[in-house]
């Protein structure tokens, strides 16, 4: 899975050091691809990550195959 981000999620990403590529890529793989509200292109990853039992929630849009560009990404709980 190769993954490219957004200015927003570089700016955040200093802020949730505790969400890395493997949290991303599991959330996308294992969650159903949910359309997002705002934008039509992006959509919406939401899944329980099993050794931590929190939430998260992300927004990307799909570049191809294999290929994401991660808008933000942020925990619910």
């Amino acid at each position: 899975m190769q993954f490219e981000y957004s200015r927003h999620w570089i700016i955040k990403k200093g802020y949730r050091v505790d969400i890395t590529d493997d949290i991303l890529g599991y959330a996308i793989t294992n969650s159903e691809e949910l359309k997002d509200k705002r934008w039509k292109d992006a959509s919406n990853a939401i899944c329980r990550i099993p050794y931590s039992g929190r939430i998260i929630k992300v927004v990307y849009k799909r570049g191809g195959k294999n290929k994401y560009k991660i808008i933000t990404a942020y925990w619910l709980d």
